[in-house]
Formats: structure tokens, C-alpha cells, sequence
């Protein structure tokens, strides 16, 4: 059982690595003077209230910085095709093992479940000391 609980984790950390790797995302930044005012992520970043009220705009005082954080793009595909011997030859061996593992046995049946032995009396091999070597 604690076999199966560290490998759902470690599955389930690999297809998060994986989702991460390949997630490109943008982070805004909205400064005023040298002031941080908002930081977004996925989202724009909110506009200071000087920004909006500045009649002239040769002294701009507000500035936005946006950084653009690219995953991996460049992945590479393989198809059944392109495995070698060996590894087709693994695959199958271990598709199969692992299908038969979750098989269920056929029922046992004892045909002579129901009847009742025979009452011996005495032991006749030992009795006339007849053994089957």
C-alpha cells in the first residue's frame, strides 16, 4: 500500500513539472516615480491615480514593465513506431504483466466437497505392513 501512495506522488509531481515547464505566463509591474504599485500576473496592472490625472505628459512620472516568462515550447513527440526492439520487446512484456496482475483467479472447485469421508477402522497398509515406495 505504500508502494502505490509514493508512486501516485511522484506521478502526480512529474505531470506538474511537466505543466510547469511548458507554461508561459506575463508579469506587469506598475511603478510611480520609483514607488511599486501593482504587480499582476495573467492580468494588466493597475494604473496609479497620477497617471489618470496628468494633463501633461512630457513629465510622465509613472512607467509599466512587463516581463514575459516563455515555457518550453520545443517538445518532442515519438510515436510507437520510432522504439527500438528492445524497448518495443520491454513494453510489451510489461503491458502484459501488468494486465495479468489485476486478473482474477478462476473459482476452485472440489468435487468431493460435499460428501462425507470413510470411517476407517483400522489402517490397513499398516496393518499388513504394505507401504508404496
Amino acid at each position: 500500500m505504500r508502494h502505490l501512495n509514493l508512486n501516485k506522488i511522484f506521478s502526480t509531481l512529474m505531470t506538474v513539472l511537466v505543466l510547469l515547464s511548458t507554461l508561459s505566463f506575463t508579469v506587469e509591474k506598475h511603478f510611480c516615480g520609483d514607488v511599486l504599485i501593482d504587480s499582476a500576473i495573467f492580468a494588466e496592472a493597475k494604473k496609479c491615480e497620477k497617471e489618470s490625472l496628468e494633463v501633461n505628459h512630457d513629465k510622465k512620472c509613472c512607467k509599466d514593465i512587463t516581463k514575459v516568462v516563455k515555457g518550453q515550447d520545443v517538445l518532442k513527440f515519438s510515436s510507437f513506431e520510432d522504439l527500438e526492439l528492445q524497448h518495443l520487446q520491454f513494453l510489451m512484456s510489461f503491458a502484459d504483466a501488468y494486465t495479468n496482475l489485476f486478473k482474477t483467479l478462476k473459482k476452485e472447485i472440489i468435487p468431493h466437497k460435499h460428501y462425507a469421508s470413510v470411517i476407517l477402522v483400522k489402517d490397513i497398509q499398516v496393518l499388513f505392513d504394505v507401504f508404496l515406495i
